[in-house]
């Protein structure tokens, strides 16, 4: 038998990893397509209830621009770190990883309180799922009395809300990662970063289309 019908033999004999990739990393990177697909309806949605309706551009560059931008800072430094911890890992330096995943958990989280603060200022304007702030149904309706879409208070909400989630998910995720680090494998640690990546990356789509997107060159 050639050499090539050998690995061919062994590959398929069973007991061996599918595609060369661990099952728990296969499994995670199943569920980032999977939930890849969730984020890509919710924000193919938007955009098409955007396109169809009188949408609203309400946020001003100062303050709103900016400090949705200081929170896109603190998930991009996140993802540095991650990065730094992972390397860590695979040196065999557990201690230090677990210095950089604790230093990703702190910018996650600070991501989700700025978060949650941008939020409360918006419900009190009397931004609410279905319901606009007079001031801005006013300054947004049309010459020929159209008014703004109330469906912006409830994709604004679905899809950041959603995204929050998994940030805070994974700060609990990355915070038992954190604590069994020396008893992990490197793969398990990886892993976590496949995650954290994944949702800072989802949020370079939501950043632009709902914030960069809605700003209103008036204020």
């Amino acid at each position: 038998m050639s050499t090539e019908a050998q690995a061919m033999s062994a590959d398929w004999g069973g007991g061996v990893f599918p595609y060369r990739v661990g099952h728990r990393k296969l499994g995670m990177w199943l569920f980032i397509v999977s939930d890849s697909l969730t984020f890509s309806a919710l924000l193919i949605g938007y955009s098409y209830l955007r396109a169809s309706n009188n949408w609203p551009t309400p946020f001003p560059f100062n303050p709103s621009i900016i400090f949705s931008s200081v929170m896109t800072a603190c998930l991009l430094s996140s993802s540095l770190t991650m990065v730094f911890g992972v390397s860590a890992s695979a040196k065999g330096n557990r201690s230090a990883a677990r210095k950089w995943i604790v230093a990703t958990i702190l910018l996650g989280l600070a991501f989700v309180v700025l978060h949650l603060f941008e939020w409360k200022h918006l419900i009190d304007e009397g931004l609410r799922p279905f319901f606009l702030p007079a001031e801005w149904v006013e300054r947004f309706t049309t010459a020929d009395g159209v008014p703004p879409s109330p469906l912006f208070g409830g994709t604004f909400f679905a899809i950041t809300g959603m995204h929050m989630f998994h940030v805070f998910t994974g700060t609990i995720y990355l915070s038992v990662v954190a604590a069994r680090a020396k008893k992990l494998k490197h793969e398990d640690i990886e892993i976590s970063g496949l995650y954290w990546h994944f949702v800072d990356l989802v949020w370079m789509f939501v950043f632009p289309l709902i914030y960069i997107m809605s700003v209103d060159p008036t204020h």
